[in-house]
């Protein structure tokens, strides 16, 4: 759905990617390790293993550290996002990442440095943003040769139930390959979705907040919340 040549329009909705910015590296992770800290180190902390909660502690940090990137795609899809925005926040929250998420983990953290495994992060980027989007460069160039607008719109249509159906799966399939885990210990899964909700709902309610406050359209709004909650 990204149309290349509307690009060079999306910097008409700097507030939205101000927000963005803004949740995901000023708001988010800062508000995940209050959360946190009441939660897992004073509100739940009887029924915890008392040696595991720094490693959850630093589990969630690590997770509102780490934008969402591939999944807001299908996210922006299901809000009726403008897909060419959706594009560029990701973009421009993987290059924020590769220099911001190491030091701000190791700032949350309370140590000095951490180990990132530049190689893997670089593959994933690769992987899952620029891959598919060379694809669907491709892709959309021949269908809009060979058939024009009309055609395009059919294939988008087709792909519409695929794509959600995908997103589907994959859910499916994290929870699975850890369902030992969340068999083995349910409370514990279930004390730390706590915090994690929380965050959720309150990153996307105050990016929408701030998004429709500034006059930024909805389908700018939609995806720039989602990106902070995913």
């Amino acid at each position: 759905k990204v149309d290349f040549g509307a690009m060079r329009q999306v910097g008409q909705h700097w507030r939205g990617i101000g927000v963005t910015v803004f949740i995901n590296w000023a708001v988010k992770p800062f508000s995940m390790a209050l959360l946190g800290g009441v939660f897992l180190r004073h509100l739940f902390a009887a029924w915890l293993p008392a040696e595991q909660i720094d490693s959850y502690m630093a589990g969630l940090i690590l997770l509102a550290a780490a934008p969402c990137t591939a999944m807001v795609f299908v996210w922006s899809n299901l809000c009726r996002g403008d897909a060419n925005f959706t594009l560029s926040q990701v973009a421009l929250n993987d290059a924020i990442m590769v220099l911001a998420f190491a030091p701000l983990v190791a700032l949350l953290l309370g140590i000095s440095a951490i180990s990132v495994p530049w190689a893997t992060l670089v593959f994933s980027v690769a992987l899952y943003i620029l891959l598919p989007v060379a694809i669907a460069v491709l892709l959309r160039r021949w269908l809009l040769r060979s058939g024009g607008q009309a055609r395009l719109d059919s294939v988008l249509e087709r792909l519409g139930p695929l794509s959600l159906t995908a997103l589907l799966a994959t859910l499916l399939l994290l929870f699975g390959f850890q369902g030992r885990q969340i068999i083995e210990q349910p409370l514990i899964i279930a004390l730390l979705a706590v915090p994690i909700l929380l965050q959720v709902y309150f990153n996307a309610g105050l990016a929408y907040l701030l998004n429709r406050k500034l006059g930024v359209a909805h389908c700018v709004a939609g995806p720039s919340a989602l990106i902070g909650a995913s």
